[in-house]
């Protein structure tokens, strides 16, 4: 595990991540919460919104600022695309406990994916793994889908980042005199140049938070041979959703399909079959 001195700094963590703490609301219907222990300090609040067992399942890990639950609306979105969701968490954000830094951001990632592995298997969830990353979390999704490639379908990538440093002198960082190189930060572009899982990315073309030519600097340094790249005109870095509408998870959920080998011309001919019966 790569340690991370030259970000582990207070007045760096203090820019870097924004924990909002929040209790554990009502469950929505479908859905259980999962509390992951990371060690004795720390405890990871996680909820799974669920389709079925054999089902794609989406690892998802969200943005700066956001909580877990703020995801119970947009949920259903998945859930009604055929997929489950699991919402993923970080020390400090919503119920869960301890304070994050840039070391624990990445080995409590890598150590909740081998745990949900387990789960999945204890419970019966026998589907493909996605693994999928908004902003902040596109640097724990690109670090999976290197570290656990033998066991992950697809990667999903939503307001990504490639370069840190840009990202950490918007965010209020001083790098005036400072010694830290990009090869000291979250280092995804050298990361996802060896992800050849298929991978999805999508960004907003008014994001000026990530500009979109971070997301097209990742989508040249991917190493996968199947790759969609999608711009969504007029959206902002947290307008993807409420802009694009449908299309947006009507994109994913084809991604996932096109991956899982349900739009294989078999199924798509039995759909168009299926269609044509129901017709009066």
């Amino acid at each position: 595990m790569q340690e991370y001195p030259k970000l582990d700094k207070p007045e760096i963590l203090s820019q870097l991540f924004h924990p909002r703490q929040e209790a554990k609301t009502a469950l929505p219907e479908g859905a259980f919460d999962i509390d992951f222990i990371m060690d004795q300090q720390c405890t990871l609040g996680c909820r799974f919104y669920i389709h079925g067992k054999t089902s794609p399942s989406i690892l998802y890990f969200h943005g700066n600022g956001e909580i877990v639950c703020d995801h119970d609306e947009i949920a259903s979105e998945y859930v009604n695309s055929g997929c489950n969701l699991l919402v993923m968490s970080y020390r400090g954000y919503g119920w869960s406990t301890g304070y994050p830094t840039v070391k624990s951001f990445f080995s409590d990632a890598r150590k909740l994916f081998a745990e949900v592995e387990v789960q999945f298997r204890d419970l019966g969830f026998s589907g493909p793994i996605f693994v999928m990353g908004r902003s902040l979390g596109s640097a724990c999704a690109i670090d999976l889908a290197l570290k656990f490639r033998n066991s992950i379908k697809g990667l999903i990538l939503e307001s990504g980042f490639a370069d840190t440093l840009p990202l950490l002198e918007l965010l209020g960082v001083s790098l005036s005199g400072s010694d830290i190189t990009e090869n000291d930060c979250f280092r995804n572009r050298e990361k996802i140049s060896q992800v050849t899982l298929p991978t999805l990315i999508l960004h907003g073309a008014l994001d000026q938070l990530i500009p979109v030519s971070e997301a097209e600097k990742l989508q040249m340094d991917s190493a996968a041979r199947s790759k969609q790249f999608f711009v969504i005109p007029g959206a902002a870095h947290n307008t993807m959703i409420t802009t694009a509408g449908k299309h947006y998870f009507l994109t994913i959920k084809r991604f996932i399909d096109t991956i899982t080998g349900e739009l294989s011309w078999r199924n798509t001919r039995r759909q168009k079959k299926r269609d044509t019966e129901r017709l009066p």
